[in-house]
């Protein structure tokens, strides 16, 4: 994200992860306050990826998406690996995604956060 205030927000999300672990209603309540500087910004999958996210955290007071893999796929796989990861690791590192969406992987990470919380929430 470029815009400054949601820098801090971000990098405050962070500190509040690592000190207190999942508190899920502070969670869920700066995603959602980091999301309209998504919209503004027009990057509607960053935007799908925090929504997504918060609502996973509401749903089961968790973050039960693993980190994906940077392994490259075999032909043959239909699904990407995950990185066996705690909840709070995982959410740390899709925050940190999120910093700067210039990076092509990490565009590639956020589309495989949100095609993985996209296919929790339909099982679920």
């Amino acid at each position: 994200m470029k815009n400054p205030k949601a820098q801090k927000l971000i990098d405050k999300i962070q500190r509040d992860l690592m000190r207190n672990g999942l508190v899920i209603n502070t969670l869920v309540e700066d995603l959602k306050q980091l999301r309209p500087f998504a919209i503004e910004e027009e990057n509607p999958l960053l935007a799908k990826v925090i929504r997504l996210a918060f609502e996973h955290l509401e749903a089961t007071k968790s973050f039960e998406i693993h980190i994906p893999d940077d392994e490259p796929l075999e032909e043959n796989e239909e699904q990407a690996k995950a990185i066996e990861s705690s909840p709070q690791e995982s959410l740390d590192y899709l925050l940190s995604l999120m910093h700067d969406t210039s990076i092509k992987n990490n565009v590639s990470d956020l589309r495989e956060y949100s095609s993985a919380l996209a296919e929790f929430a339909e099982d679920n």
